[in-house]
């Protein structure tokens, strides 16, 4: 995948995740909006027919009470009760029940074959005993019941909200009920209204989703156009400035050849030819010719040691033998001697793990920073600090001399190349640089992760 659909999916990818987050919290809050909603519907509507059902049982007892409440027990007063309460009714579906509290059926208008019967029992098709139900609800001083019954009307068994009352003297239970399924009609349009209105809240939020994802999209498109004439115009930048870090490095180098070790060998060459002359001149006296000799000897070694401190700035050999922190530790005693500021060395922790290129970016970076310290610092003393930690390896480049503005250093054109290259460095190999200045001192602190 190119880096352009990366960062592309990148982009979206968060605002996809967040719009179904969205589209999940709505749907949820809508569901749970339905419910309470069908909830508070059906309550308002059982406390409708409760009311209603309480109403009409009375109306059935009042019915009744001029025998009921004469005190008469007998049977020519029970079953002209019977019989007032089968001519009761109201509605193709409302009627008035009667049973004794044993569960034999004494009044069914609708039902005249159950009447009769012990139907103590009786179960519906959910296995609840329905008449046991009723008659320990009136024996508990009467209330609501839901049951399922067969419904007159339709001949199916359909869902049935009950009141009963029971007639203690004459040990019977009297009730009507009020069946259910148009409530459950009206509910469920109710929730497909709000299933509808729950999909249609969904598509928008679809069609949003695709909206701001094509925005993104060719928002991302145009950006990624113009970071790439930016990042190509830097590139074009960088390519030019490794360019002349390289001529300055072969000038330098080749000053450093002809001024010293050119200088020097023309000299070692002029004072062997003076030798050999007075070899020549003076045979028996080779004394004479030795000073020339010695004196080339001499300039040798410096030339060998002007060779050994340019080979060492390429590339110091101790990097390679004996790791990062022997290296750090000579460049901070040669810098010490030739400078003259007092500069002490710290190694703590593992420093191991890193690349060759890591060890190399962190030894540069040493290199640079005491370079501006001897430059620009005014220092009396400096600290290099070496530390290995869990994750990485952090190099720290501290110093007592007089600050610099960081931010100015940093925009001005012709200044800050070292401090531009130090954070180049560190950030080619994953890490990176921090660096704080004031009046009391500067810190250049370099974190680089392991290999």
């Amino acid at each position: 995948m190119k880096l352009r659909q990366k960062i592309l999916l990148l982009a979206i990818t968060p605002l996809i995740v967040a719009l179904l987050a969205i589209a999940v919290a709505v749907r949820y809050q809508a569901g749970l909006l339905a419910h309470q909603q069908r909830a508070t519907v059906e309550a308002a509507y059982v406390a409708s027919k409760e009311a209603e059902l309480k109403h009409y049982v009375s109306l059935a007892s009042r019915s009744i009470a001029h025998l009921y409440d004469s005190g008469r027990d007998d049977q020519a007063a029970r079953d002209e009760a019977k019989a007032i309460l089968a001519t009761l009714d109201y509605g193709d579906d409302g009627y008035f029940f009667l049973y004794d509290l044993n569960g034999t059926s004494l009044v069914h208008p609708r039902q005249p074959d159950l009447v009769g019967r012990d139907l103590w029992n009786l179960r519906d098709m959910e296995g609840s005993p329905t008449i046991q139900r009723l008659i320990a609800k009136a024996k508990e001083g009467g209330g609501l019941v839901r049951y399922l019954w067969e419904k007159p009307s339709s001949g199916k068994v359909a869902p049935k909200l009950g009141y009963v009352v029971a007639l203690d003297r004459w040990g019977w239970m009297l009730g009507t009920g009020l069946y259910l399924d148009d409530v459950d009609n009206a509910l469920t349009k109710i929730d497909a209204q709000i299933s509808g209105n729950i999909q249609s809240t969904m598509l928008w939020i679809a069609a949003i989703a695709i909206a701001s994802a094509l925005v993104v999209a060719l928002s991302g498109l145009a950006l990624n156009i113009s970071e790439y004439r930016v990042a190509d115009a830097k590139l074009r930048e960088l390519a030019q400035r490794v360019v002349r870090s390289q001529e300055d490095e072969r000038a330098r180098l080749s000053r450093d050849l002809h001024d010293g070790i050119s200088q020097w060998l023309v000299s070692i060459k002029l004072q062997v030819e003076s030798g050999i002359a007075k070899l020549t001149a003076h045979a028996g006296r080779p004394e004479l010719a030795r000073a020339s000799f010695d004196r080339a000897t001499g300039q040798l070694n410096d030339v060998l040691g002007e060779v050994r401190r340019i080979s060492h700035d390429l590339r110091p050999a101790l990097l390679d033998d004996l790791g990062l922190a022997a290296a750090l530790d000579h460049l901070t005693q040669e810098f010490g001697e030739s400078s003259g500021i007092r500069t002490t060395f710290e190694a703590r922790g593992e420093a191991d793990g890193l690349s060759d290129v890591g060890n190399t970016v962190l030894f540069r970076i040493a290199q640079e920073a005491l370079t501006n310290i001897k430059r620009h610092a005014n220092a009396s003393s400096a600290v290099v600090q070496l530390r290995g930690t869990r994750d990485g390896v952090m190099l720290a480049i501290h110093d007592d001399g007089v600050g610099f503005d960081v931010a100015g250093v940093a925009q001005h054109p012709k200044r800050g190349i070292g401090l531009r290259n130090m954070h180049e460095r560190a950030s080619a190999v994953g890490g990176k640089l921090e660096l704080v200045s004031s009046a009391d001192g500067t810190k250049v602190t370099a974190t680089l992760p392991r290999s």
